[in-house]
């Protein structure tokens, strides 16, 4: 868990970290790797987990997706029902064998071949029309795909981030969308790392240096207000 903000020497002695203002028409939906390879005990990450014999630690990975899952689901929900932009992200390369993957990916092994089981969004959380689905092949997306273009083309100013693993791929995107000049808001609950200590180490590394932490709850209650307060607006001309 997370020592208070105030006893925390990494943050307690920065300024206090901007409240994010969740504008539908400026905000996204960041969905990372909710896909069968991370994210479904049949998928690559599980397999390859028990084949080394650590099959029984999986148990609170699994339990955490029991959690998450849902929770994305309500966001995406409440996204669409603001008009607001959801963005799927995946692991997936561009040819079969996966030469065209990054360097950090072909040292870890990660892979999802178009086409493949492992690259395929979990059915609960697939994309609805034409929401956008932006394939990558590193950790980070701001460096392996064209995000920041297409994100500053919608108009969006900050991200909500959701997804796994903490530790990996939704870190990187959180650090490297912050350094890109986009607010960012990371739901805690909404995402999970294999490891409890270290999807807590890694919320602590974030937290008002990279982003803002909040809940579902939080997050679906801002946007709701934001939406709202926009219709009043538009009735008050």
């Amino acid at each position: 868990m997370l020592p208070p903000r105030d006893e925390d020497l990494y943050v307690v002695w920065r300024p206090p970290f901007p409240e994010p203002r969740l504008d539908p028409a400026e905000t996204a939906l960041l969905v990372v790797d909710m896909q069968y390879r991370d994210a479904h005990p049949e998928g690559a990450l599980f397999e390859q987990i028990r084949a080394a014999g650590f099959g029984e630690q999986l148990e609170y990975y699994r339990d955490r997706l029991g959690l998450i899952v849902p929770n994305i689901r309500r966001l995406q929900d409440a996204f669409r029902a603001a008009s607001a932009e959801v963005i799927h992200l995946r692991i997936q390369s561009l040819t079969q064998d996966g030469r065209d993957r990054g360097v950090s990916h072909k040292k870890l092994g990660h892979a999802g071949a178009p086409g493949s089981r492992d690259a395929e969004f979990l059915p609960e959380l697939q994309p609805v029309g034409d929401e956008i689905v932006i394939n990558k092949t590193a950790g980070s997306p701001f460096i392996s795909t064209n995000i920041a273009y297409v994100l500053r083309n919608l108009g969006i100013r900050t991200l909500v981030v959701t997804g796994v693993v903490t530790t990996g791929c939704v870190l990187t995107t959180v650090t490297d969308a912050a350094d890109s000049g986009f607010h960012v808001v990371l739901v805690e609950d909404a995402c999970a790392a294999l490891v409890p200590e270290m999807h807590w180490g890694a919320i602590r590394i974030m937290r008002d240096v990279y982003a803002k932490i909040l809940t579902t709850d939080a997050v679906a209650a801002r946007l709701e207000s934001c939406a709202a307060h926009g219709v009043d607006q538009e009735r008050s001309r």
